[in-house]
């Protein structure tokens, strides 16, 4: 499976920016990609890999008119098609990462259990959880291909938002602030927020229209299931699927190899 380099990446950004300043007549804002997508999201598709967005091809009044409408629809076939793909992924990352270790079988129930040592913030590692984040890891690459082509410009993947339960409302946190939280304080300062692996939206990450996380349960016959949060925790009442529902009012759903799209 190929996966686009940074080096191309970086070239569709610049020339997002081109074109953006081309079309500075039409209306759009020519300081950057995306802000240009900002204001008309139909016109936009992520790039894979990145925060930055870049505009796909211009269209007509009554096309855009048409396509917005849309955005903030998710059809049947359409959720169907993208399971589907989240699927595929979730199972191809497990059999990818079985193979690495395990010649292709899976991990036994020991095996999970092992003792792999402490992460940086003195936390115990075991093997369940050392094969999980290396299956997670191949499970978003592949969706961010898969997802790119299906409904471009219409989800993201680990996109972290800050929820106030008392308002009800969220804010979108960079993954450049996310990473230097968790750089300085063991993401201390991550506590309250949500990071679902794959949030379906609009064409605004605040307008979500479904919400999956990408679970491998070991063994494979455990059955997926949302983490609690530990004792301290501001949500350690409630699972992280409950917090889910409750944030962005969808119902979440985990995809694991084997069981699929779990209810």
């Amino acid at each position: 499976m190929r996966f686009p380099s940074k080096a191309r990446l970086r070239r569709a950004v610049l020339a997002a920016s081109a074109l953006l300043t081309a079309c500075g007549s039409a209306g759009y804002s020519v300081d950057s990609a995306t802000s240009a997508c900002r204001q008309n999201p139909a016109y936009c598709a992520t790039a894979a890999g990145e925060e930055a967005v870049v505009p796909t091809s211009v269209r007509g009044a009554a096309e855009l008119a048409s396509v917005g409408a849309t955005l903030r629809v998710l059809t049947a076939s359409m959720k169907s098609s993208i399971e589907r793909e989240l699927v595929e992924c979730a199972e191809w990352a497990s059999d990818t990462v079985n193979r690495r270790h395990f010649g292709g079988n899976s991990p036994s129930r020991s095996q999970c259990q092992e003792q792999m040592g402490m992460d940086p913030c003195g936390k115990k590692v075991t093997r369940a959880m050392q094969l999980g984040t290396e299956k997670h890891h191949l499970a978003l690459q592949c969706a961010e291909q898969k997802l790119g082509a299906l409904i471009p410009g219409r989800f993201s993947l680990e996109q972290r938002y800050r929820y106030d339960r008392q308002t009800g409302q969220k804010q979108l946190v960079s993954r450049e602030a996310a990473q230097t939280l968790r750089q300085q304080r063991c993401a201390d300062e991550l506590l309250g927020t949500l990071e679902p692996d794959v949030v379906i939206h609009s064409g605004n990450p605040l307008e979500v229209l479904a919400i999956y996380d990408f679970k491998f349960p070991c063994p494979s016959t455990n059955e997926p299931r949302w983490n609690d949060h530990p004792p301290g925790h501001p949500y350690e009442k409630f699972s992280q699927g409950a917090m889910y529902k409750e944030a962005f009012g969808v119902k979440p759903h985990p995809v694991a190899p084997r069981w699929g799209v779990y209810p």
